[in-house]
């Protein structure tokens, strides 16, 4: 295995919003910590040590909504009425015949599979390249064979070996290289679609049980701005009984966003349980709500 010393060796280009990111996450967390009292705009602005009116700008710039309007998108009733919409919105696709090949997905993601018996046969002298960047939701790390993608993650509040483990591990054997120039267009492919979102083309390599393999595809389907519980998951394999064996394969999806598992909630509406921390998991899910409604 080949490493380089990784610190300090970020890319620009999403550092504003990264910043703006931290403030907003503790916004969360804050609401998330006093939800009963129902929070006003300048108690929370007064939390993250702003203005309520410097918070706002701060919000809208990040989110592209009021930072009340956002908070209604993580509400338990909202929540609850995504997933009835989402269920609808996806029976029709199906009945369409859109389902297929990530179609339904805000980018186009070619999906490559790898089962344990297949690494096995091809590891030796598999390279991968990885590198730390700024995103609108923090640090993350993502990594890259010829194939395509195979890891993306965030790593707010986590050191960036720990991060870095957790690319190194389902990959016994490959060369690993530090090459974050490989790494940032796709951050920015991912972040700063734009008008071109739709021409965004993404090719991910993954590794993965048949189960968990079809649990990622499964999930390619679910559109931004719509949720979906890990039972429907289950139902959509046709495995209605199999849905703790679907959250098990959720919570192991090696690739954010792309494999949009934090668009999967539970069947009450409630927002936790990402691998990436639930602030988090509530954050990408308002964001989309944001860009969606």
């Amino acid at each position: 295995m080949c490493t380089k010393n990784v610190q300090g060796n970020k890319m620009g280009g999403f550092v504003k919003e990264s910043e703006d990111y931290r403030r907003i996450e503790k916004a969360i967390q804050y609401i998330e910590s006093n939800f009963k009292s129902q929070p006003q705009l300048e108690e929370i602005a007064e939390s993250v040590h702003l203005s309520k009116y410097h918070f706002d700008r701060l919000f809208k710039r990040w989110a592209g909504t009021s930072p009340i309007q956002f908070v209604q998108f993580l509400t338990l009733g909202y929540t609850k009425k995504r997933l009835k919409e989402s269920r609808s919105i996806l029976e029709a696709s199906r009945d369409a015949g859109l389902s297929s090949h990530g179609r339904l997905h805000d980018l186009f993601v070619n999906f490559d599979a790898m089962t344990p018996g297949d690494f096995k046969r091809e590891a030796e002298g598999l390279e991968i390249s990885f590198g730390f960047c700024e995103s609108p939701f923090g640090d993350c790390l993502g990594a890259v064979t010829k194939r395509g993608i195979c890891h993306f993650g965030f790593v707010e509040g986590r050191k960036q070996s720990e991060a870095l483990n957790d690319l190194f591990d389902p990959w016994p054997g490959a060369e690993f290289t530090e090459r974050s120039t490989r790494i940032h267009p796709i951050v920015e492919g991912i972040f700063n679609g734009g008008d071109s979102r739709e021409s965004q083309s993404f090719n991910l390599m993954v590794k993965g049980t048949n189960f968990q393999i079809n649990v990622w595809r499964a999930l390619l389907n679910i559109p931004e701005g719509c949720v979906l519980s890990y039972s429907d998951v289950a139902s959509q394999l046709g495995k209605d009984k199999a849905y703790r064996a679907v959250a098990n394969a959720v919570a192991m999806n090696p690739i954010a966003l792309l494999i949009p598992c934090h668009r999967v909630i539970s069947n009450s509406g409630e927002m936790y349980k990402y691998r990436w921390g639930s602030v988090r998991k509530k954050a990408l899910l308002g964001w989309e709500a944001a860009r969606t409604v």
